[in-house]
């Protein structure tokens, strides 16, 4: 086994001692292993395997990954600069102001928030992050915003959510008590510097977890579309949502994947006038949007015995396939 990396870290405990650890990067025959081996308090010396497997790319994710957690929790390194960029105490006005709405928003008023959020997502016949994001109820629910004008200083509340949802949003933090008032360049100086550095290593894990279950989920996809397995036995595979799975299969399509064998499977039932009226519909009304050809194919709603979401699995795979398709005219002319 050769050792490709190796690096120390040290995490003081406030009464003279350290915890110690060695950070190693290894590859044998093409199989990589990520390892962390560390003493704790004193204790007897523990070994941590983070990755072993062919994937470069995981490998990496694996360990920026567990480099974040660990510096998180407050080890330092011999050798810097794993990660993209060290977090600073000295961050961007944005994440200043994310960090402090995470750390102190009004528990009461960000459920009521998030209950607005889901039943005028419902109204409206949209994802609820579209509505809101989390971050942004938090920071509303943290600096309890009193005017349209205030409101527009939360990070990612524009003009159109402005224009659709303030109103609503403060008739409920009027009912709050602001801690604080605008502008919010008191944030920096009111926020733990500490607390802060540990919330920007939070989100850089949440980035490398985040790339690593998404580079984990792709593989187990190839896999199973070249050992002939549906769409039912991917998803158990994956654990992905059913439209998450779809949307992750049209990625890797577009990436120069070779999924029609797995098309053809899927598709291999359906009549064939039935695929005639999706390719019709496809040329006619663009590919961008699914609702519309829906709607054209299918009518408003689908015919007993067709579920909407086969219904639109089968339009996403007839999409690929002509995509695919039209590149190949595009590349052959």
């Amino acid at each position: 086994m050769q050792i490709v990396f190796l690096n120390s870290f040290e995490k003081p405990l406030g009464d003279g001692r350290l915890d110690t650890a060695q950070l190693t990067i290894c590859e044998q025959q093409g199989t990589w292993s990520v390892v962390w081996n560390g003493s704790r308090h004193g204790s007897s010396e523990s070994t941590d395997l983070w990755y072993e497997g062919a994937s470069w790319e995981e490998m990496m994710n694996a360990f920026r990954h567990g480099v974040a957690v660990r510096m998180g929790e407050g080890f330092a390194p011999l050798v810097d600069g794993m990660l993209d960029e060290r977090p600073s105490a000295r961050g961007g006005a944005v994440s200043l102001l994310q960090c402090y709405g995470e750390l102190h928003a009004d528990a009461a008023l960000y459920e009521e928030l998030r209950d607005w959020r889901r039943l005028r997502a419902t109204s409206d016949r949209k994802s609820a992050y579209l509505v809101a994001t989390n971050r942004t109820l938090l920071m509303i629910a943290a600096f309890v915003p009193r005017t349209a004008e205030e409101l527009a200083a939360i990070p990612g509340w524009g003009p159109g959510k402005g224009a659709s949802y303030s109103a609503e949003v403060l008739a409920l933090t009027e009912k709050a008590a602001q801690p604080r008032p605008f502008p919010l360049d008191w944030v920096e100086e009111a926020l733990d510097s500490k607390a802060y550095v540990q919330w920007l290593y939070k989100q850089k894990e949440h980035k490398y977890k985040n790339r690593l279950d998404r580079q984990q989920a792709s593989r187990l996809i190839l896999e199973g579309v070249r050992a002939d397995k549906t769409l039912e036995e991917l998803q158990a595979a994956t654990g992905l949502p059913r439209r998450e799975l779809m949307e992750r299969l049209e990625q890797l399509d577009q990436e120069g994947y070779d999924l029609e064998p797995l098309i053809a499977r899927e598709l291999e039932g359906v009549p064939t006038e039935e695929l005639s009226r999706i390719r019709q519909a496809l040329a006619q009304e663009g590919d961008k949007y699914l609702k519309p050809i829906l709607h054209k194919v299918y009518g408003p709603e689908p015919s007993s015995g067709l579920k909407i979401e086969l219904a639109y699995d089968r339009l996403r795979l007839v999409r690929m396939r002509c995509k695919r398709e039209n590149a190949a005219g595009l590349t052959a002319g």
